[in-house]
Protein backbone atom coordinates (compact mmCIF):
# COMPACT_ATOMS: atom_id res chain seq x y z
CA UNK A 1 0.00 0.00 0.00
CA UNK A 2 1.41 3.36 -1.01
CA UNK A 3 2.03 6.23 1.33
CA UNK A 4 -0.49 8.36 -0.60
CA UNK A 5 -3.26 5.80 -0.10
CA UNK A 6 -2.50 5.58 3.61
CA UNK A 7 -2.77 9.39 3.79
CA UNK A 8 -6.15 9.36 2.06
CA UNK A 9 -7.49 6.64 4.35
CA UNK A 10 -6.25 8.48 7.43
CA UNK A 11 -7.91 11.70 6.25
CA UNK A 12 -11.19 9.87 5.63
CA UNK A 13 -11.04 8.48 9.16
CA UNK A 14 -10.62 11.99 10.56
CA UNK A 15 -13.52 13.29 8.49
CA UNK A 16 -15.74 10.47 9.74
CA UNK A 17 -15.09 11.60 13.33
CA UNK A 18 -16.01 15.16 12.37
CA UNK A 19 -19.20 13.95 10.69
CA UNK A 20 -20.12 12.06 13.86
CA UNK A 21 -19.77 15.28 15.89
CA UNK A 22 -21.80 17.22 13.31
CA UNK A 23 -24.48 14.51 13.37
CA UNK A 24 -24.88 14.84 17.14
CA UNK A 25 -25.05 18.64 16.97
CA UNK A 26 -27.79 18.56 14.31
CA UNK A 27 -29.64 15.72 16.03
CA UNK A 28 -29.82 17.60 19.31
CA UNK A 29 -31.02 20.75 17.52
CA UNK A 30 -33.86 19.09 15.58
CA UNK A 31 -35.21 16.76 18.28
CA UNK A 32 -37.12 19.31 20.32
CA UNK A 33 -39.76 20.57 17.84
CA UNK A 34 -41.91 17.40 17.74
CA UNK A 35 -41.84 17.18 21.55
CA UNK A 36 -43.08 20.67 22.47
CA UNK A 37 -46.67 19.64 23.19
CA UNK A 38 -45.56 16.67 25.31
CA UNK A 39 -43.11 18.85 27.26
CA UNK A 40 -45.89 21.41 27.85
CA UNK A 41 -48.14 18.72 29.28
CA UNK A 42 -45.36 17.26 31.42
CA UNK A 43 -44.34 20.60 32.92
CA UNK A 44 -47.89 22.00 33.08
CA UNK A 45 -47.01 24.97 30.89
CA UNK A 46 -48.51 26.53 27.78
CA UNK A 47 -47.19 25.80 24.32
CA UNK A 48 -46.07 29.42 23.95
CA UNK A 49 -44.03 29.15 27.16
CA UNK A 50 -42.47 25.84 26.14
CA UNK A 51 -41.58 27.26 22.73
CA UNK A 52 -39.07 29.39 24.65
CA UNK A 53 -37.04 26.20 25.11
CA UNK A 54 -36.48 25.99 21.36
CA UNK A 55 -36.13 29.77 20.86
CA UNK A 56 -33.45 30.13 23.55
CA UNK A 57 -31.53 27.17 22.14
CA UNK A 58 -31.56 28.53 18.57
CA UNK A 59 -30.67 32.04 19.70
CA UNK A 60 -27.65 30.93 21.71
CA UNK A 61 -26.63 28.52 18.95
CA UNK A 62 -26.39 31.45 16.54
CA UNK A 63 -24.95 34.11 18.83
CA UNK A 64 -22.11 31.93 20.09
CA UNK A 65 -20.68 31.21 16.63
CA UNK A 66 -18.26 34.20 16.57
CA UNK A 67 -17.12 33.46 20.14
CA UNK A 68 -16.25 29.87 19.25
CA UNK A 69 -14.58 31.06 16.07
CA UNK A 70 -12.22 33.27 18.04
CA UNK A 71 -11.49 30.47 20.52
CA UNK A 72 -10.90 28.04 17.67
CA UNK A 73 -8.17 30.31 16.33
CA UNK A 74 -6.68 30.75 19.80
CA UNK A 75 -6.99 27.26 21.32
CA UNK A 76 -7.06 25.04 18.23
CA UNK A 77 -9.78 23.30 16.24
CA UNK A 78 -9.59 19.86 17.87
CA UNK A 79 -9.42 21.23 21.41
CA UNK A 80 -12.55 23.33 20.85
CA UNK A 81 -14.48 20.39 19.39
CA UNK A 82 -13.41 18.18 22.30
CA UNK A 83 -14.32 20.81 24.91
CA UNK A 84 -17.69 21.21 23.25
CA UNK A 85 -18.57 17.53 23.16
CA UNK A 86 -17.57 17.01 26.78
CA UNK A 87 -19.01 20.34 27.88
CA UNK A 88 -22.58 19.61 26.77
CA UNK A 89 -22.89 16.71 29.21
CA UNK A 90 -23.52 18.75 32.38
CA UNK A 91 -26.15 21.20 31.03
CA UNK A 92 -27.59 18.34 28.99
CA UNK A 93 -28.16 16.20 32.08
CA UNK A 94 -29.59 19.20 33.94
CA UNK A 95 -32.16 19.55 31.15
CA UNK A 96 -32.97 15.85 31.51
CA UNK A 97 -33.64 16.31 35.24
CA UNK A 98 -35.20 19.79 34.97
CA UNK A 99 -37.94 20.13 37.62
CA UNK A 100 -39.61 23.12 35.96
CA UNK A 101 -39.78 25.05 32.72
CA UNK A 102 -37.23 27.74 33.47
CA UNK A 103 -34.51 25.32 34.51
CA UNK A 104 -35.17 23.55 31.21
CA UNK A 105 -34.99 26.82 29.25
CA UNK A 106 -31.66 27.85 30.80
CA UNK A 107 -30.07 24.41 30.54
CA UNK A 108 -31.14 23.93 26.92
CA UNK A 109 -29.82 27.40 26.09
CA UNK A 110 -26.45 26.36 27.55
CA UNK A 111 -26.52 23.14 25.50
CA UNK A 112 -27.17 25.17 22.35
CA UNK A 113 -24.42 27.65 23.19
CA UNK A 114 -21.95 24.79 23.67
CA UNK A 115 -22.97 22.58 20.74
CA UNK A 116 -22.68 25.70 18.55
CA UNK A 117 -18.90 25.22 18.33
CA UNK A 118 -19.06 21.92 16.45
CA UNK A 119 -20.14 23.22 13.05
CA UNK A 120 -17.67 26.12 12.61
CA UNK A 121 -14.74 24.22 14.14
CA UNK A 122 -15.33 21.18 11.92
CA UNK A 123 -15.63 23.36 8.82
CA UNK A 124 -12.40 25.16 9.64
CA UNK A 125 -10.69 21.81 10.28
CA UNK A 126 -11.69 20.76 6.76
CA UNK A 127 -10.30 24.01 5.41
CA UNK A 128 -7.02 23.42 7.22
CA UNK A 129 -6.56 19.77 6.20
CA UNK A 130 -8.46 18.92 3.00
CA UNK A 131 -6.92 19.90 -0.36
CA UNK A 132 -8.93 22.45 -2.33
CA UNK A 133 -9.80 19.97 -5.09
CA UNK A 134 -11.47 17.61 -2.59
CA UNK A 135 -12.99 20.21 -0.29
CA UNK A 136 -16.39 20.44 -2.01
CA UNK A 137 -16.95 16.70 -1.59
CA UNK A 138 -15.92 16.81 2.08
CA UNK A 139 -18.34 19.66 2.74
CA UNK A 140 -21.12 17.81 0.91
CA UNK A 141 -20.52 14.85 3.24
CA UNK A 142 -20.81 17.16 6.26
CA UNK A 143 -24.12 18.49 4.98
CA UNK A 144 -25.30 14.93 4.32
CA UNK A 145 -24.47 13.97 7.93
CA UNK A 146 -26.49 16.93 9.18
CA UNK A 147 -29.40 16.14 6.86
CA UNK A 148 -29.49 12.54 8.01
CA UNK A 149 -29.41 13.69 11.63
CA UNK A 150 -32.31 16.11 11.10
CA UNK A 151 -34.44 13.41 9.48
CA UNK A 152 -33.72 10.83 12.21
CA UNK A 153 -34.13 13.44 14.97
CA UNK A 154 -37.57 14.43 13.68
CA UNK A 155 -38.74 10.82 13.73
CA UNK A 156 -37.07 10.11 17.10
CA UNK A 157 -38.55 13.24 18.64
CA UNK A 158 -42.02 12.28 17.45
CA UNK A 159 -41.61 8.77 18.86
CA UNK A 160 -40.30 10.11 22.16
CA UNK A 161 -43.29 12.46 22.36
CA UNK A 162 -45.70 9.60 21.66
CA UNK A 163 -44.09 7.46 24.39
CA UNK A 164 -43.68 10.43 26.77
CA UNK A 165 -39.90 9.91 26.85
CA UNK A 166 -38.80 13.46 26.03
CA UNK A 167 -36.25 13.48 28.84
CA UNK A 168 -34.56 10.41 27.36
CA UNK A 169 -34.46 12.13 23.98
CA UNK A 170 -32.47 14.98 25.57
CA UNK A 171 -30.12 12.56 27.32
CA UNK A 172 -29.01 10.39 24.41
CA UNK A 173 -27.17 12.95 22.20
CA UNK A 174 -25.29 14.61 25.06
CA UNK A 175 -24.13 11.30 26.56
CA UNK A 176 -22.95 10.04 23.18
CA UNK A 177 -21.23 13.39 22.62
CA UNK A 178 -19.37 13.02 25.91
CA UNK A 179 -18.09 9.57 24.91
CA UNK A 180 -17.03 10.88 21.50
CA UNK A 181 -15.23 13.85 23.05
CA UNK A 182 -13.43 11.82 25.71
CA UNK A 183 -12.31 8.78 23.76
CA UNK A 184 -12.38 9.44 20.01
CA UNK A 185 -11.87 13.10 19.10
CA UNK A 186 -8.47 13.20 20.92
CA UNK A 187 -7.19 10.95 18.12
CA UNK A 188 -7.50 13.85 15.69
CA UNK A 189 -4.22 15.69 15.14
CA UNK A 190 -4.36 19.44 15.55
CA UNK A 191 -3.84 21.01 12.09
CA UNK A 192 -1.42 23.81 11.45
CA UNK A 193 -3.12 27.08 10.66
CA UNK A 194 -2.17 30.66 10.08
CA UNK A 195 -3.02 33.52 12.36
CA UNK A 196 -2.08 32.04 15.76
CA UNK A 197 -0.26 35.18 16.81
CA UNK A 198 -2.96 37.54 15.56
CA UNK A 199 -5.44 38.92 18.09
CA UNK A 200 -9.18 38.42 17.80
CA UNK A 201 -9.87 42.08 17.02
CA UNK A 202 -7.18 42.06 14.35
CA UNK A 203 -8.77 39.03 12.68
CA UNK A 204 -12.18 40.68 12.77
CA UNK A 205 -10.53 43.75 11.22
CA UNK A 206 -9.14 41.57 8.43
CA UNK A 207 -12.63 40.22 7.84
CA UNK A 208 -14.42 43.56 7.58
CA UNK A 209 -11.73 44.91 5.26
CA UNK A 210 -12.05 42.01 2.81
CA UNK A 211 -15.03 42.73 0.48
CA UNK A 212 -15.25 39.14 -0.77
CA UNK A 213 -15.47 37.84 2.80
CA UNK A 214 -18.25 40.28 3.62
CA UNK A 215 -20.09 39.32 0.44
CA UNK A 216 -20.08 35.57 1.11
CA UNK A 217 -21.44 36.19 4.63
CA UNK A 218 -24.16 38.45 3.22
CA UNK A 219 -25.10 35.79 0.67
CA UNK A 220 -25.26 33.22 3.49
CA UNK A 221 -27.68 35.45 5.38
CA UNK A 222 -30.02 35.70 2.40
CA UNK A 223 -29.67 31.96 1.77
CA UNK A 224 -30.60 31.18 5.37
CA UNK A 225 -33.63 33.44 5.13
CA UNK A 226 -34.94 32.03 1.87
CA UNK A 227 -34.26 28.33 2.47
CA UNK A 228 -34.68 27.85 6.21
CA UNK A 229 -37.00 30.76 6.97
CA UNK A 230 -39.55 29.79 4.31
CA UNK A 231 -39.16 26.09 5.15
CA UNK A 232 -40.70 26.83 8.56
CA UNK A 233 -44.07 27.49 6.95
CA UNK A 234 -44.40 24.45 4.70
CA UNK A 235 -46.05 22.27 7.35
CA UNK A 236 -48.42 25.04 8.58
CA UNK A 237 -49.44 25.65 4.97
CA UNK A 238 -50.49 22.02 4.59
CA UNK A 239 -52.31 22.02 7.94
CA UNK A 240 -54.11 25.21 6.93
CA UNK A 241 -55.23 23.37 3.79
CA UNK A 242 -56.79 20.62 5.89
CA UNK A 243 -54.05 17.99 6.09
CA UNK A 244 -53.23 16.36 9.44
CA UNK A 245 -50.14 17.31 11.41
CA UNK A 246 -48.72 13.81 10.87
CA UNK A 247 -49.07 13.98 7.09
CA UNK A 248 -47.71 17.54 7.02
CA UNK A 249 -44.68 16.56 9.07
CA UNK A 250 -43.99 13.57 6.86
CA UNK A 251 -44.15 15.68 3.71
CA UNK A 252 -41.80 18.34 5.08
CA UNK A 253 -39.53 15.60 6.44
CA UNK A 254 -38.64 14.90 2.82
CA UNK A 255 -36.34 17.93 3.14
CA UNK A 256 -33.81 16.00 5.23
CA UNK A 257 -33.90 12.91 3.03
CA UNK A 258 -33.66 15.01 -0.13
CA UNK A 259 -30.67 16.95 1.22
CA UNK A 260 -28.92 13.66 1.90
CA UNK A 261 -29.52 12.39 -1.65
CA UNK A 262 -28.77 15.70 -3.35
CA UNK A 263 -25.47 15.90 -1.46
CA UNK A 264 -24.33 12.81 -3.35
CA UNK A 265 -25.23 14.56 -6.61
CA UNK A 266 -23.09 17.52 -5.54
CA UNK A 267 -20.05 15.25 -5.13
CA UNK A 268 -20.59 13.75 -8.59
CA UNK A 269 -21.09 17.08 -10.37
CA UNK A 270 -18.73 19.42 -8.47
CA UNK A 271 -15.82 19.13 -10.92
CA UNK A 272 -18.06 19.33 -13.97
CA UNK A 273 -20.16 22.34 -12.96
CA UNK A 274 -17.63 24.29 -10.95
CA UNK A 275 -18.60 26.51 -7.97
CA UNK A 276 -20.52 29.05 -10.03
CA UNK A 277 -22.49 26.30 -11.79
CA UNK A 278 -23.40 24.67 -8.48
CA UNK A 279 -24.69 27.98 -7.14
CA UNK A 280 -26.72 28.67 -10.27
CA UNK A 281 -28.26 25.20 -10.26
CA UNK A 282 -29.06 25.45 -6.54
CA UNK A 283 -30.75 28.81 -7.01
CA UNK A 284 -32.82 27.39 -9.85
CA UNK A 285 -33.92 24.44 -7.73
CA UNK A 286 -34.89 26.75 -4.90
CA UNK A 287 -36.95 29.02 -7.15
CA UNK A 288 -38.67 26.00 -8.73
CA UNK A 289 -39.51 24.46 -5.37
CA UNK A 290 -41.05 27.53 -3.78
CA UNK A 291 -42.85 28.36 -7.03
CA UNK A 292 -44.50 24.93 -6.74
CA UNK A 293 -45.46 25.73 -3.17
CA UNK A 294 -46.90 29.08 -4.29
CA UNK A 295 -49.01 27.49 -7.03
CA UNK A 296 -50.68 25.01 -4.66
CA UNK A 297 -50.50 24.40 -0.93
CA UNK A 298 -51.31 20.74 -1.40
CA UNK A 299 -49.37 17.57 -0.77
CA UNK A 300 -47.67 17.57 -4.17
CA UNK A 301 -46.72 21.26 -4.13
CA UNK A 302 -45.36 21.26 -0.59
CA UNK A 303 -43.51 17.95 -1.03
CA UNK A 304 -41.88 19.30 -4.20
CA UNK A 305 -40.92 22.50 -2.36
CA UNK A 306 -39.31 20.46 0.44
CA UNK A 307 -37.37 18.24 -1.98
CA UNK A 308 -36.12 21.21 -4.03
CA UNK A 309 -35.21 23.19 -0.90
CA UNK A 310 -33.13 20.22 0.23
CA UNK A 311 -31.38 20.19 -3.14
CA UNK A 312 -30.77 23.93 -3.01
CA UNK A 313 -29.25 23.62 0.45
CA UNK A 314 -26.96 20.82 -0.72
CA UNK A 315 -25.79 22.68 -3.84
CA UNK A 316 -25.68 26.26 -2.59
CA UNK A 317 -24.71 25.86 1.04
CA UNK A 318 -21.75 23.54 0.48
CA UNK A 319 -20.45 25.87 -2.24
CA UNK A 320 -20.80 28.99 -0.12
CA UNK A 321 -19.14 27.15 2.77
CA UNK A 322 -16.20 26.21 0.56
CA UNK A 323 -15.89 29.82 -0.53
CA UNK A 324 -16.03 31.08 3.06
CA UNK A 325 -13.35 28.61 4.09
CA UNK A 326 -10.90 29.79 1.42
CA UNK A 327 -11.64 33.51 1.15
CA UNK A 328 -9.46 34.58 4.13
CA UNK A 329 -7.17 31.74 5.28
CA UNK A 330 -5.37 33.83 7.89
CA UNK A 331 -8.68 34.39 9.74
CA UNK A 332 -10.56 31.31 8.57
CA UNK A 333 -12.29 30.52 11.86
CA UNK A 334 -13.48 34.11 12.23
CA UNK A 335 -15.03 34.14 8.76
CA UNK A 336 -16.69 30.77 9.27
CA UNK A 337 -18.15 31.84 12.61
CA UNK A 338 -19.72 34.95 11.06
CA UNK A 339 -20.87 32.81 8.14
CA UNK A 340 -22.67 30.41 10.50
CA UNK A 341 -24.18 33.29 12.47
CA UNK A 342 -25.48 34.81 9.23
CA UNK A 343 -27.33 31.60 8.38
CA UNK A 344 -29.23 31.57 11.69
CA UNK A 345 -29.82 35.33 11.81
CA UNK A 346 -31.14 35.27 8.24
CA UNK A 347 -33.44 32.40 9.09
CA UNK A 348 -34.78 34.10 12.20
CA UNK A 349 -35.32 37.48 10.52
CA UNK A 350 -37.11 35.93 7.53
CA UNK A 351 -39.30 33.76 9.76
CA UNK A 352 -40.44 36.82 11.71
CA UNK A 353 -40.79 39.05 8.64
CA UNK A 354 -43.26 36.79 6.81
CA UNK A 355 -45.15 35.68 9.93
CA UNK A 356 -48.02 38.16 9.22
CA UNK A 357 -48.56 36.50 5.83
CA UNK A 358 -48.75 33.09 7.49
CA UNK A 359 -51.10 34.43 10.17
CA UNK A 360 -53.39 35.70 7.39
CA UNK A 361 -53.21 32.37 5.55
CA UNK A 362 -51.47 33.97 2.55
CA UNK A 363 -49.09 31.07 2.03
CA UNK A 364 -49.21 31.36 -1.76
CA UNK A 365 -47.85 34.90 -1.58
CA UNK A 366 -45.30 33.87 1.07
CA UNK A 367 -43.80 31.14 -1.13
CA UNK A 368 -44.01 33.34 -4.22
CA UNK A 369 -41.84 35.93 -2.46
CA UNK A 370 -39.36 33.20 -1.53
CA UNK A 371 -39.18 32.07 -5.17
CA UNK A 372 -38.73 35.67 -6.29
CA UNK A 373 -35.73 36.09 -3.99
CA UNK A 374 -34.28 32.64 -4.79
CA UNK A 375 -33.81 33.25 -8.51
CA UNK A 376 -31.63 36.41 -8.24
CA UNK A 377 -29.81 34.91 -5.25
CA UNK A 378 -28.67 31.99 -7.39
CA UNK A 379 -27.73 34.23 -10.33
CA UNK A 380 -25.89 36.89 -8.33
CA UNK A 381 -24.00 34.39 -6.16
CA UNK A 382 -22.98 32.46 -9.29
CA UNK A 383 -21.71 35.59 -11.05
CA UNK A 384 -19.87 36.74 -7.92
CA UNK A 385 -18.20 33.35 -7.43
CA UNK A 386 -17.18 33.26 -11.09
CA UNK A 387 -15.60 36.71 -10.84
CA UNK A 388 -13.85 35.81 -7.58
CA UNK A 389 -12.42 32.69 -9.22
CA UNK A 390 -10.95 34.77 -12.01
Amino acid sequence: MTEEVVGVEELQGRLRLLRAAVFLSWFDRFTVAPMLLTIAAGLEASLAEVATVASAYYLMYGLMQPVWGVLSDRLGRVRVIRLTLVGVVVPGLISVLAPNLWVLVVSRALVGATFAAVIPASLVYIGDTVPLRARQRALADQIAAGALASAIATVAGGLAAYLDLWRLAFAVPVLVAGVLGLFFVPRLPEPEHEGDETGALARIGMFVKRPWALLVVLLAMVEGGVILGSLTYLAPALEDAGYSAAVSGLAVGLYGLATLLWAQAVKLSADRLGPHGLLLFGGGLLALGYAAGAVGQNLVGVALAAVCAGGAFAFMHSTLQSWAISVLPEARATVISFFATAIFVGSGVATAAVAPLAEAGSYGLLFALAAAVAAPLGLLSSLARHRYGR
